[in-house]
C-alpha cells in the first residue's frame, strides 16, 4: 500500500505576482479553518499559537511559507496553518523539506515533528539535515512520550518510565536532543517551552531569521500520557530554581532571588552562590559561538545538580547547502556547458562493441 501524503493550500492565496506587496497581517490570519483536533489542555495550542504570532510579527507572506509535518500529534499542525503546507509521511518531513530547500531558495519552510517522529524513525535523516546545514527551521515537539498512539515510551522517555511497552521501567537510555543537534553540527540549537510564551517567541524569531538549520527543541505537555513531564521546569513555584535563561554575552545565573550562578572551574561547572563574594565578573559568560561550551550546556539536561537550559545554546553562520549546491550548479554549466542526460548516461569510460 503506497502512504498518503496530504498536501494543502493556503486558503485566499494569490498569485506570486499579485503577492508582491506584502502587508502585515495579524497572527490570527495564519490561522486555517480547519477544527483543531489535539486533546483539550494539551501543549500543541500553545506553540501554534506562538508560532502564527511570530511569522504574522517578522511580516513572512503565506504564499511562501510552507509547514512540513511527519507522523504524530504534533504533525497535525499543517493543517492549522493557513499556508502551503504537507503532512507526509513517518519520519520523513526532512527528507522532503530537504528536497524542496534544495529547488525553491525562496520559501520560508518549518518541519515539525516530535520526540517520536523526528528521533526514531526519522533519526537518521534529522542528522543529515543538520549536518548539511539545509535552510529550513525545526521544531521538535519533545512530550517524552508517544501520544498518538496512546502512551508509549519515547527515544526521549527517562529511564525508569513506566508505560504500556515498560510495565517495569524503561531501560534504554534517553536521546539529549539539543547533544545530538550540536553532534551532527547543527548551526543553530534552542530550547523553548510551551508555557512560556515570550521566551518561545524570542527563540521562534532568532530561528527564523537564522540562515541555516536551526534546531528548537520544545518542552510540550501530553496531559494525557505524560501530564506534568517538565512542571518543575514550567510552575511558577520551582522555574526559577530549576532553568537557566540563556543571554548572548550575559553571565549564567538563575535562583529565584537571582543569587546562584555558575563558574568554569577548567571545563568543569560548578554552581556559586553570589551571597558568598562572588560577584557576577566571575560566573560564566555565555556565548552562542562557543560550540565546547555549548555541548556542556547541552549535558546540563541529563545532570540533575544543574539547571535546565533555556534560550539559544548555540548559533553560528556557515554555507546553506542549498547555496553551495546552485554554486555547483552553475559551475558545471560553465565548465560543461548545456546538460545532457545522454552524456552524463554514457560518462567519461565508455566503449562501443561490434
Amino acid at each position: 500500500m503506497k502512504p498518503k501524503m496530504k498536501i494543502k493550500a493556503p486558503a485566499g492565496i494569490k498569485t506570486r505576482d499579485q503577492a508582491k506587496t506584502k502587508i502585515t497581517m495579524p497572527g490570527k490570519d495564519y490561522a486555517s479553518d480547519q477544527e483543531i483536533r489535539w486533546c483539550p489542555g494539551c501543549g500543541d495550542y500553545s506553540i501554534l499559537k506562538q508560532v502564527q504570532a511570530v511569522l504574522a510579527e517578522v511580516n513572512v507572506p503565506r504564499e511562501e511559507t510552507v509547514f512540513i509535518s511527519g507522523i504524530g500529534c504534533s504533525s497535525r499542525f499543517p493543517y492549522y496553518m493557513n499556508t502551503y503546507g504537507m503532512h507526509s509521511i513517518h519520519g520523513r518531513a526532512t527528507a522532503i523539506a530537504s528536497g524542496l530547500r534544495a529547488i525553491r531558495r525562496d520559501l520560508n519552510i518549518w518541519i515539525i515533528t516530535g520526540d517520536g517522529d523526528g528521533l526514531s524513525i526519522g533519526g537518521n535523516h534529522l542528522i543529515h539535515l543538520l549536518r548539511r546545514n539545509f535552510n529550513v527551521n525545526i521544531l521538535l515537539f519533545n512530550n517524552e512520550i508517544y501520544g498518538l498512539t496512546k502512551g508509549q515510551y519515547s527515544p526521549t522517555s527517562p529511564i525508569g518510565t513506566i508505560n504500556k511497552t515498560a510495565m517495569w521501567g524503561t531501560i534504554d537510555s534517553p536521546f539529549n536532543p539539543l547533544a545530538l543537534a550540536l553532534g551532527a553540527d547543527a548551526s543553530f540549537v534552542a530550547r523553548g517551552l510551551d508555557v512560556d510564551p515570550q521566551l518561545l517567541r524570542n527563540v521562534l524569531k532568532r530561528a527564523n531569521d537564522h540562515k541555516g538549520a536551526s534546531f528548537v527543541e520544545i518542552y510540550q505537555n501530553c496531559n494525557v500520557f505524560n501530564d506534568g513531564a517538565f512542571s518543575i521546569y514550567t510552575d511558577k513555584s520551582f522555574k526559577k530554581e530549576n532553568t537557566l535563561t540563556l543571554e548572548h554575552s550575559k553571565p549564567l545565573i538563575f535562583g529565584n532571588l537571582e543569587d546562584k550562578g555558575i563558574k568554569l572551574d577548567g571545563l568543569k561547572p560548578v554552581i556559586v552562590s553570589l551571597s558568598n563574594g562572588i560577584s557576577q565578573d566571575e560566573l560564566w559568560i555565555h556565548d552562542e559561538t562557543d560550540p565546547t561550551k555549548a555541548s556542556i550546556l547541552s549535558r546540563f539536561s541529563h545532570d540533575p545538580k544543574f539547571p535546565r537550559p533555556l534560550g539559544v545554546l548555540y548559533a553560528i553562520q556557515r554555507p546553506a547547502y542549498e547555496d553551495l549546491l546552485h554554486e555547483q550548479k552553475e559551475k558545471a554549466y560553465n565548465q560543461g556547458g548545456k546538460p545532457d542526460l545522454f552524456t552524463l548516461f554514457k560518462g567519461k569510460n565508455s566503449w562501443e562493441v561490434h
